[in-house]
């Protein structure tokens, strides 16, 4: 059975994520699914789940530049991209970056970089700093499927899915935006996704 969590119970969601289990909690336009990173388990279930490709890599979300920037490969970036990310964040936008050693290959799919945000969505926020670190961050829908926009419609997507288990539903406000974030790829500093 699916757990539920209110705003005020964000420390027990984050236990429920560091003991490996897959949440659907809102971010700045939609619910968002997202696990431990580095929890292969979780995220074989968490894709499974959604019905996505293993190949197809996840961003992930952060509540600091500090709990990321081991992530990216600064060497490879150029220092004028660096300083107008660092502008965006904390923010709305979606960096894809060149990665280090330390992005499981299962967060870069078929890519060989790493999509990163610094969130500044309270209670995306406040997940992140309870568990401790970066969070996968990917539309709480099946594959194909509109993203859903309340704790409501994660649950008539996912209450009886066969093909894995929601653990958790953090029920907490979305952000104000109507769409996802704009996506940048950090070599280039061109717009992926506007």
């Amino acid at each position: 059975m699916t757990k539920y969590f209110t705003g005020n119970q964000i420390d027990k969601a984050a236990t429920l994520l560091e003991h490996g289990g897959v949440m659907a909690y809102p971010t700045e336009a939609v619910y968002g699914m997202g696990c431990d990173p580095h929890n292969q388990t979780a995220f074989v279930n968490l894709l499974a789940l959604k019905q996505r490709p293993l190949d197809h890599g996840v961003l992930l979300i952060a509540a600091e530049i500090e709990e990321i920037e081991y992530y990216i490969d600064l060497e490879a970036l150029p220092t004028r991209v660096w300083v107008q990310v660092r502008q965006t964040w904390p923010g709305f936008v979606t960096w894809i970056f060149p990665c280090t050693p330390h992005v499981p290959d299962w967060v870069q799919g078929k890519h060989g970089t790493v999509a990163l945000r610094v969130t500044a969505h309270g209670p995306s926020v406040a997940l992140c700093r309870a568990f401790g670190g970066a969070l996968v961050s990917t539309s709480a829908n099946p594959h194909g499927a509109p993203p859903a926009r309340s704790a409501q419609e994660v649950l008539a997507y996912f209450a009886d899915a066969v093909d894995g288990k929601l653990d958790g539903v953090l029920d907490a406000p979305l952000g104000q935006w109507s769409r996802p974030s704009t996506i940048r790829d950090a070599r280039t500093g061109m717009i992926v996704r506007a």
